[in-house]
Formats: structure tokens, C-alpha cells, sequence
């Protein structure tokens, strides 16, 4: 049966609060996370941090050598003015497992066997319409991975987790859709089970015990976007405009999510220059309505310019096409206005535009009114900077997303004593 794993708060923040735990109280997985974290990485070190003694903590990690996830690296400074030999490090072991990785747009898809540090094994990208429905696209996804791990001649056997991010707010407690504009036949479906059958379906029985994390892919893009480039900004926050516009928050390193998973959802707040158009969601008046890829695109295809996403809009702005410009900026003027709020109400210390449209044009657009209508106070530090990761950026975040799940305290805790260390 697949794992479902309920609301992830897991982050490298996690692995902070839980290592701070009161002494004594200090598991394997707290000392696990303080490792990865780089807080203590020397037995002496994780000592200091814990309050454990010298044998418990060398119990403990006697837990992780043998699970296999940790290993010692060279020799450390030597702390004593008086000499003496240098401590041994310890390292987190990547390369005990890799992670399945997937990143769902409206038209394509891309897949990806990562390192339990985000480098990529192998990867295949490809149609893939998200309207063809689950049953279809998940299938599809499935037959890829077990592609992916044939290239890289790893068994499924290899895989401790799969992550998926979707155009559509996701509720993480589940991992279903709820009431996705943009993916028809979604709603409430099982995305877990489904994805999780079909990798079995085509790599292998044992695909069946994965968990399987889902989520919305601005989220995961946040996610990865603020580890890479940004760690330390508080407060994180990525727009992504592309057939559809969503962003993802990231405060104190962790996904803020909102009650059900619906944070982060301006496509659908409106605006007055949108009254008359009808939106996807069935509602007139929406910023994705006027503002997105696939508003753009059929501007374009109304003015004989033939575009059907935004990756078609995309494709035209790289070509320098003056009308899809023109667009784009005015598009980027009315997000613009709308992140004006967004960055008053959270005061971000970096605004992140990605996506189809995450060029020059649209960039403009949106820093003339998003400087123009906020307060001075509320971008006085803040930078509008465009994606480091590019492509990648939903991959890498799903990916991380598992990886910070099951490597979390408690739940690292709780594989150790399933795997019987």
C-alpha cells in the first residue's frame, strides 16, 4: 500500500526545530538533520548540540552507518589550542537512494530520477495535455519513469520516493487537486494510488510501498528557487506566469500553504481591467483571465498571430515578435499591480517572475507598477529577480520535497526502525 503522507511542513528548517529537542531527547533523525543541515557535523560537535553523551550519540549514529545514509568525510579542524589529531567528519550519503521526479504543465511534462541532492541521474521531457485527464497522463508518467531508471540502469528497488508538482492547488493531506481551473477531470481525484499503480505497472511490484508527495508547482518551483539562489530570505515569494499564474511562499524556509493548500492562488483574484472576461474557473474578472500565457495567446491568435499556451507565447517574445512584446509587458503591468498588495501584505525580501512569460517585457511591465503602487517601505529591500533554475525549478523541488519528507526527524525515525537499525 502506498505511503500517504499527511501536510509536509518537512524542510531544512525541520531538521533544525526537531535536533532542538530538549537533552536526552535527541533521536538518530534529529542527529541526522543536524548533519545535512551542516549545524554539527563531528561526533564532538553533536555532543555539544544535543547534551547526549559520547556512547548514546555514537549509538545513534551506529543507527545511520548501518541504514547507510551516513559516511565519514575528511578530517575536520582541530578544536584544541593543544593539538592532537583532527575530527572525523560526517557527511550525509547521497547516493544510498534517488528519487522519481515529475513536473505536470498544461501541455508538457517533465520527468527526472534525481540524487538525494538534486542532481539529475537522467530526465525526458515531452508532450504530455494535462486535459487528457489522470487516468491517461499518470499512466503516461509512470511508463517514463520506469524508462528513466532502465537509462540509468537503477533497479526501483533504488527509490525511496516519488514527487509530482501540478498546475492546480493541491491539498497536501490527500495529495488530490481541489477544483483545478486548468486541469478538467482532476478534482478530488487519486493522484497518489494512481501514479504510485502505475510505476508499479512498469518498473516493478515494489514501486507499489513509494510514497508519492504531491504538489502545486509553483510551490515546489518556490521551493527550490529560494534553497538554490536565495537561503536566506525569509521570506520568499515566486510567481510563476505561464498558461495559468500562480506563486508559491516560502517563509522561514517551509511552504506556506495556507489552510487547505490554497495559498498562493492570484490567478483568480480580480481585476477592474478583467470584468469582461471569462476566466476558466467560471468567473469573470480573474488576473489569469487578462494577464497569463494563455490570455496572451489568444490575444495574439485574435490578431492573427496564431498561439495556442503559452509556451507558444514564449517561443514568439524569443523571436522578438513586437506584438507578443506588447503584450507581454501589458500583462506584466497588470500582475504588476496585483503583487503590489502581495508585497505589502508579506514583505518578501525577494520576488521571484518565472514561467512562459518570465522575460524582459513582462518583467518591465511588472516593475513599473508594482514600484509605482506599493509603498516605498515595502520595496525598499526587495529584489524582482527571474528564475536561476529555469525548467528544472519543478523538478528540483519536487524532488526536494521528498527527500526533506522522509529524512525529517520523526519520520526518519520512523524508517530506521522499519528497516530494523
Amino acid at each position: 500500500m502506498t505511503e500517504q503522507p499527511g501536510t509536509s511542513r518537512t524542510s531544512g528548517r525541520d531538521g533544525k526545530d526537531g535536533a532542538t529537542r530538549r537533552s536526552g531527547q535527541a533521536g538518530a533523525g534529529d542527529l541526522l538533520a543536524l548533519v545535512r543541515s551542516g549545524r554539527a557535523t563531528t561526533r564532538g560537535a553533536l555532543q555539544q548540540a544535543t547534551g547526549l553523551s559520547r556512547a548514546t550519540v555514537g549509538q545513534r549514529l551506529d543507527r545511520l552507518f548501518r541504514a547507510g545514509w551516513l559516511r565519514e568525510g575528511a578530517g575536520g579542524p582541530v578544536d584544541s589550542p593543544l593539538g592532537g589529531r583532527p575530527s572525523i567528519t560526517l557527511e550525509f550519503d547521497d547516493e544510498h537512494a534517488v528519487v522519481l521526479a515529475a513536473d505536470l504543465d498544461t501541455r508538457h511534462a517533465r520527468a527526472a530520477l534525481l540524487t538525494l541532492t538534486g542532481e539529475t541521474v537522467a530526465e525526458r521531457a515531452g508532450t504530455l495535455v494535462v486535459e487528457d485527464g489522470p487516468e491517461v497522463v499518470l499512466g503516461e508518467l509512470g511508463r517514463w519513469f520506469a524508462e528513466l531508471l532502465e537509462k540509468a540502469g537503477r533497479g526501483v528497488d533504488a527509490v525511496c520516493g516519488i514527487g509530482l508538482a501540478v498546475p492546480g492547488p493541491v491539498e497536501c493531506d490527500t495529495g488530490r487537486v481541489v477544483q483545478p481551473p486548468i486541469m478538467p477531470g482532476w478534482d478530488g481525484y487519486d493522484i497518489r494510488g494512481r501514479l504510485s499503480r502505475a510505476v508499479a505497472e512498469h518498473a516493478g511490484a515494489a514501486a507499489a510501498s513509494l510514497p508519492v508527495l504531491v504538489d502545486n508547482d509553483a510551490n515546489a518551483m518556490a521551493y527550490a528557487e529560494q534553497r538554490a539562489a536565495h537561503p536566506d530570505a525569509s521570506a520568499f515569494v515566486l510567481v510563476k506566469v505561464s498558461t495559468g499564474i500562480g506563486a508559491g511562499v516560502v517563509v522561514d524556509g517551509s511552504i506556506y500553504r495556507g489552510t487547505d493548500g490554497g495559498a498562493g492562488d492570484i490567478g483568480h483574484i480580480r481585476v477592474p481591467e478583467g470584468a469582461q472576461a471569462l476566466c476558466r474557473c467560471g468567473s469573470y474578472g480573474c488576473l489569469a483571465a487578462v494577464a497569463s500565457g494563455g490570455a496572451v495567446a489568444r490575444r495574439l491568435t485574435a490578431a492573427g498571430v496564431p498561439a495556442e499556451s503559452g509556451s507558444d507565447v514564449r517561443q514568439l517574445l524569443a523571436a522578438g515578435h513586437p506584438e507578443a512584446v506588447a503584450l507581454a509587458r501589458e500583462a506584466g503591468r497588470l500582475v504588476g499591480d496585483v503583487l503590489a498588495t502581495v508585497v505589502t501584505l508579506l514583505n518578501p525580501g525577494v520576488l521571484m517572475i518565472a514561467g512562459d512569460l518570465a522575460g524582459t517585457p513582462f518583467l518591465t511591465g511588472v516593475r513599473e507598477l508594482l514600484y509605482q503602487r506599493a509603498l516605498p517601505r515595502s520595496t525598499a529591500h526587495l529584489e524582482v529577480v527571474t528564475s536561476r533554475l529555469g525548467e528544472r525549478a519543478g523538478l528540483v523541488g519536487a524532488g526536494a520535497l521528498v527527500v526533506e519528507h522522509l529524512y525529517a526527524p520523526q519520520r526518519a525515525e520512523e524508517r530506521l526502525s522499519a528497516l530494523g537499525v
